[in-house]
């Protein structure tokens, strides 16, 4: 497959995004208090690497393989907080991260009518697809523990 500039450049961004949300869930992964939020984080942080490797692979000009590129996490209950503050704390890294990924699925977006490529759009769409599940888990996660208004 032969990339045009902008596609290289917008791989480019895409690349930057998903090792910034690597960065993110790793370090928030170490940060939460709550066991179900750092397994959460480490869940979504693995998917974020196939991601990039996805990615990886369209900017050599190969297209990746989607099989088993999905993973679902925990489904989220509520946390047993005993330690507002601590609650506080996760509230914000849960805040930043779904802002993280509504930011990263509208850069999916972009690429999914720039791209030329059907194939390569469906890898991106995929993604895209994936990240705004990662909000949803954010979300469900919030709401399960009322830190969602």
């Amino acid at each position: 497959m032969t990339l045009t500039t902008k596609e290289c450049s917008l791989l480019k961004d895409m690349q930057g995004q998903e090792q910034l949300c690597i960065q993110k869930y790793d370090n928030y992964a170490k940060e939460a208090c709550s066991e179900q939020l750092r397994s959460l984080f480490q869940s979504l942080a693995d998917v974020e690497r196939g991601h990039l490797n996805s990615i990886n692979e369209l900017s050599a000009g190969r297209l990746p393989s989607l099989s088993g590129a999905t993973s679902t996490p925990p489904t989220p209950t509520k946390a047993s907080y005993t330690d507002e503050s601590c609650k506080k704390k996760d509230a914000y890294l849960c805040s930043d991260m779904l802002a993280t990924e509504k930011h990263v699925s509208s850069v999916y977006d972009t690429g999914v009518f720039e791209f030329s490529d059907p194939a390569a759009r469906r890898v991106l769409n995929h993604i895209q697809s994936e990240e705004q599940s990662h909000g949803l888990y954010l979300y469900e996660y919030m709401n399960a523990n009322n830190m969602y208004n």
